[in-house]
């Protein structure tokens, strides 16, 4: 690309200039109404999910290149449908921009979010763009999902093993490495690139579900078509306390975690302490894993199937309470809540 492309702003070659370049990135026989036409399975439900991303709050130029933060952003969606068991369709995908932000920075944007969407089948087949005083970027995802196999927040049970997919803190730690680089110093290189990988290019668990249903469904041609799987969850964007709270508010029950079983990044330093880990794992966000409430025995399986991929943090109880528990008692147990995690409207 020669200096006088790379230096094109938006606002020289205008909203029609800018969807022309933006095309190449959507498959040519979807694109070009003024509507996308995606073709769902016999007996599939639709799923449609929305997740905004605003300059300066959830990317920023000092730790995420364009490319990263495309695909963080096509990322958060792809696990939204995980977290309902669908299955990617396609995305629309909201762009706002000032008229002096590069071309270039939008063109790898885009090439973020295809790289991320590649890996699962899936394309962009749609959208706007217009001006913003602020770089805005919605997303909405399509996806689909048997009925049966839908998972919601509200059908956890007293009973339930709570499962846990991947590791949680990993991206808090890897944004703070990227604001402050000192802290890494103990680190070597292979540490510090895969803490910094978590945060700029997390992976959707869309890799779970063929695992989950195969264990759910071992007779699944004697389901009828109102079965539902016993299965919850949601996913850990907002952290993994939030996504545990959620469930449990939702259903209407409580939950006991066990503090040693939650998967903390295993590198430490004077940094990241054992309690400081802990603390990004419930609250930091963003890691975007699968939180699952399943029968004990399904639970073990699934752990089983995804070795050291997975690990089975807790229970659900009855009451309302979420508690933090350790079962050495060196530490006193702990009530969880929302307000000790990110909210973007907290005082």
């Amino acid at each position: 690309m020669n200096s006088e492309l790379s230096s094109q702003q938006v606002q020289d070659i205008g909203e029609q200039g800018l969807l022309e370049r933006l095309q190449r990135f959507c498959p040519p026989e979807i694109i070009g109404d003024d509507g996308a036409v995606l073709v769902t399975a016999p007996e599939q439900s639709l799923v449609v999910t929305t997740d905004i991303l605003v300059d300066g709050v959830h990317f920023s130029n000092v730790t995420t290149s364009p490319e990263d933060a495309g695909w963080r952003a096509a990322a958060a969606n792809l696990s939204d449908l995980a977290a309902m068991g669908a299955s990617p369709l396609g995305i629309t995908v909201g762009l706002g921009l000032p008229g002096e932000v590069r071309v270039s920075w939008v063109e790898r944007l885009y090439q973020g979010m295809t790289e991320c969407l590649q890996k699962y089948n899936t394309s962009i087949v749609g959208g706007d763009v217009v001006r913003s005083p602020v770089t805005t970027l919605a997303i909405t995802a399509f996806g689909q999902v048997s009925p049966h196999r839908i998972i919601r927040r509200s059908t956890a049970v007293v009973g339930d093993a709570i499962v846990v997919t991947g590791v949680h803190g990993a991206s808090k730690a890897g944004l703070e490495l990227l604001l402050h680089p000192e802290l890494g110093q103990d680190l070597n290189d292979v540490e510090k690139v895969a803490l910094i990988r978590a945060h700029q290019r997390p992976q959707p668990r869309l890799d779970v579900l063929p695992i989950l249903w195969k264990i759910l469904t071992p007779n699944s041609q004697l389901l009828t078509p109102n079965s539902q799987l016993p299965i919850a969850g949601m996913d850990s964007s907002d952290g993994l306390a939030d996504a545990i709270i959620q469930i449990c508010r939702a259903s209407g029950i409580g939950a006991v975690l066990e503090r040693r079983e939650i998967p903390v990044p295993k590198t430490f330093n004077p940094w990241l302490t054992q309690e400081q880990a802990l603390e990004y794992a419930l609250y930091g966000g963003e890691d975007f894993e699968l939180v699952l409430c399943l029968p004990q025995e399904s639970a073990s399986a699934l752990v089983e199937h995804l070795g050291q991929g997975a690990v089975i943090v807790g229970s659900i109880t009855s009451g309302s309470t979420v508690l933090l528990h350790d079962q050495q008692k060196k530490f006193p147990d702990q009530v969880l809540s929302l307000s000790q995690g990110f909210q973007h409207f907290g005082q």
